[in-house]
């Protein structure tokens, strides 16, 4: 493997002309040429060195860093992704009247009652993960605790009308067939 050019190196590109390396991420060049502005280059490209600069950075761009660790953290932590509530029911009230006239009315703000939902559905899936890589259960007690989760999900369907954002909705057996 050839040595990676560092920012700051010169080069000369057989179709872009003479340019300036301004940014490496893990696989590319990011290059301004005199003539035809930012260019990325992949590493495997052939291209002349004018100027070499020495590979100070990181190849991995802070970005991929950032997405790597937010897919990790959502499969083993029970940290929750930020889940917005439709805008309709923002700031609303969730009114529960007995049916017992003499009784008073119960009122729960909306965004409390869904910020619980949203917990429960977190919770849930923690424990979807911790049963799958349970090395105590069998792959038989596994499918059916999972099962059991996946009709909990469909008996939550009916708070799907509260997410703003429908890939975040919950999803039960009828979704997977």
């Amino acid at each position: 493997m050839k040595k990676r050019l560092g920012i700051g190196s010169r080069i000369q590109h057989t179709a872009y002309g003479k340019g300036v390396i301004t940014n490496v991420d893990s696989r590319m060049y990011w290059v301004t040429f005199i003539e035809d502005g930012l260019e990325t280059i992949p590493f495997d490209e052939t291209i002349e060195v004018i100027e070499a600069a020495e590979d100070e950075v990181d190849t991995v761009s802070f970005y991929e860093v950032e997405k790597s660790l937010r897919s990790i953290l959502k499969k083993w932590s029970d940290a929750s992704e930020i889940v917005p509530i439709a805008d309709k029911y923002k700031g609303g009230t969730l009114i529960l009247k007995p049916k017992d006239v003499n009784l008073s009315d119960k009122e729960v703000p909306i965004d409390t009652f869904f910020h619980k939902i949203v917990m429960l559905r977190d919770r849930l899936r923690v424990m979807e993960q911790k049963i799958n890589s349970s090395k105590n259960l069998d792959d038989l007690e596994k499918v059916d605790l999972q099962q059991y989760i996946t009709r909990c999900y469909g008996s939550l369907t009916t708070f799907n009308v509260l997410f703003k954002n429908n890939s975040q909705h919950f999803k039960g057996d009828s979704s997977k067939k």
